[in-house]
């Protein structure tokens, strides 16, 4: 093999990434396997596609080996090859926020009102959580909360805020996360909590953006 075939091949096998996640439903895969292990029923229930369309997008991911999966009785679980992979799926969101004006103008509707955004760096918010200054609440599904979450972070599913109001307290600012940036279950969080007249902001933070930033994360109950 010459230096140019060398050359060729080498740029050949990087690509098989790029080709691997240039597909909306892909990506979103990933943010998805990022949060824990799934069957492909699951996953496609979450993506609004048939369960042969996931199978073929996992099977696409599989073979960039940025997925893999395990048998349990009649179910294929999957899960990320790693932690870099989902790092993997945070830069690449986070060069297309800073080159993609259209991509800026989405996100911009999403947090219409910039006071509702947490405003502090990541440190001092765990130090805020640790000290019981602010109560940071989880508002994705307990499975998810259960792999990893934010340090001191509460599992608060959204689907569950309203019947358990008296668990949060009135005098302490509540802050809510969930998957990410592209997430809405925190939006959800912060409509309802707002509307019964908690000082409530939102994380845009993920657990895989706060592992991607070097930060640590909890898991269990």
């Amino acid at each position: 093999m010459n230096k140019r075939q060398l050359k060729d091949l080498l740029y050949e096998q990087v690509a098989r990434i790029g080709k691997a996640v240039a597909s909306p439903k892909r990506l979103e895969l990933l943010e998805l396997l990022a949060q824990g292990e799934r069957s492909v029923e699951q996953l496609a229930t979450e993506l609004s596609i048939d369960v042969k369309l996931a199978s073929a997008h996992l099977k696409a991911l599989r073979d960039a080996r940025l997925v893999a999966f395990r048998k349990e009785g009649k179910f294929a679980l999957y899960r990320l090859t790693g932690d870099d992979v989902a790092g993997l799926w945070v830069t690449l969101r986070q060069v297309a926020e800073e080159h993609l004006v259209e991509l800026r103008v989405a996100l911009d509707q999403m947090v219409a009102e910039p006071g509702k955004l947490v405003s502090m760096d990541r440190q001092a918010l765990l130090a805020q959580a640790r000290s019981g200054q602010v109560v940071v609440i989880d508002v994705r599904p307990q499975a998810e909360y259960e792999q990893a979450h934010l340090p001191f972070a509460r599992s608060m599913p959204v689907g569950e805020i309203a019947q358990r109001l008296a668990e949060l307290p009135r005098d302490t600012e509540i802050v809510a996360y969930c998957r990410g940036p592209f997430c809405l279950f925190s939006e959800e969080a912060y409509q309802l909590l707002n509307a019964q007249g908690y000082r409530v902001r939102k994380l845009l933070d993920g657990v895989s953006e706060w592992q991607a930033a070097g930060m640590p994360l909890a898991s269990g109950r």
